[in-house]
């Protein structure tokens, strides 16, 4: 598994934006997948996670009904689609893939594969 993610970039409160983040290195389609957020200071946070097949998702309380986490296993990608954005969404986001096959938590360390981060900044 190698991540790539995309997407990030400045958008006004109340905005939305859709983040990206692609598998290059195969087996996309049997691990479940993550994105958490990291703001400077705190630590990395869980925001929303996804069954390998996609059938059940997760998400932080204070993104549930905002943001949507959805996979494409033809094209091993998996999104986050961000609306009403707010300045306190404010971070680098970053992708992951879980360590073992078939497996999905909440839990960053459960986590063995990341992509290299996108920053999103909601500001106006």
């Amino acid at each position: 598994v190698q991540l790539q993610a995309s997407g990030g970039g400045l958008v006004q409160p109340g905005g939305s934006l859709r983040l990206s983040c692609a598998d290059s290195g195969g087996s996309f389609s049997s691990y479940g997948m993550a994105w958490f957020r990291q703001t400077p200071g705190k630590e990395r946070e869980f925001a929303a996670a996804i069954t390998y097949s996609g059938g059940n998702t997760w998400y932080k309380d204070s993104v549930k009904g905002r943001f949507t986490i959805s996979r494409d296993n033809t094209k091993n990608v998996v999104y986050l689609e961000m609306d009403s954005l707010k300045p306190e969404d404010t971070a680098v986001y970053y992708c992951a893939a879980h360590s073992l096959p078939y497996r999905t938590s909440l839990e960053a360390l459960d986590y063995g594969y990341w992509g290299q981060g996108t920053l999103v900044t909601v500001s106006s």
